[in-house]
């Protein structure tokens, strides 16, 4: 059983009483799960995928973002490469719903549902089992960053990992160059 949320809603998240997370509660998720990745603390902040990359010293491909979208109201994290936009009609499309049923959510709603905040959020060690989507192009990355609870802080793994550790469904989730997602 994944220990991150997954597809099916899985368990292994934090107790509901705690409310802001950061890298150390990702460290010890990581630990307590037996996860493959490593916390990396950078020494400057990293909010987005161009400072990201800079930082450890990558192509921005190489960093995957998680973002977290909301439809119909209910929590879906996405997991996509680098700068790549993600297309909100493939995500109603998976779920069967219009696309204005798709929505981005909001920092506070994001830190209140994963209890980590816009910028550096990871793809899993939520407070709660979330729903996940991963793009189809982060599986071609041998090693991917991500982001590591903190804005100062990444997280090395394999895509593969990623996927073991959310039960995220894999699908193509980034929109062709040009498109407005």
């Amino acid at each position: 059983m994944p220990p991150g949320g997954g597809s099916q809603g899985r368990a292994w998240a934090y107790p509901r009483g705690s409310t802001v997370l950061g890298s150390g509660d990702l460290e010890r998720f990581i630990q307590q799960h037996a996860i493959a990745a490593r916390l990396v603390p950078l020494g400057t902040p990293t909010p987005t995928v161009d400072r990201a990359a800079a930082a450890v010293g990558t192509t921005p491909d190489n960093i995957v973002k998680s973002l977290m979208f909301l439809v119909d109201g209910e929590p879906v994290v996405v997991i996509a490469c680098g700068r790549g936009r993600v297309d909100s009609r493939a995500i109603a499309s998976h779920f069967g719903v219009a696309r204005k049923r798709v929505k981005l959510a909001d920092s506070q709603t994001v830190v209140e549902t994963t209890g980590f905040a816009v910028g550096s959020l990871p793809p899993f060690g939520h407070k709660r089992a979330l729903r996940t989507l991963i793009d189809r192009q982060v599986l071609t990355r041998k090693d991917v960053f991500a982001g590591g609870g903190a804005v100062s802080a990444l997280l090395r793994l394999s895509p593969d990992e990623i996927v073991r550790v959310t039960g995220g469904v894999v699908l193509p989730l980034v929109a062709a160059s040009g498109e407005d997602a």
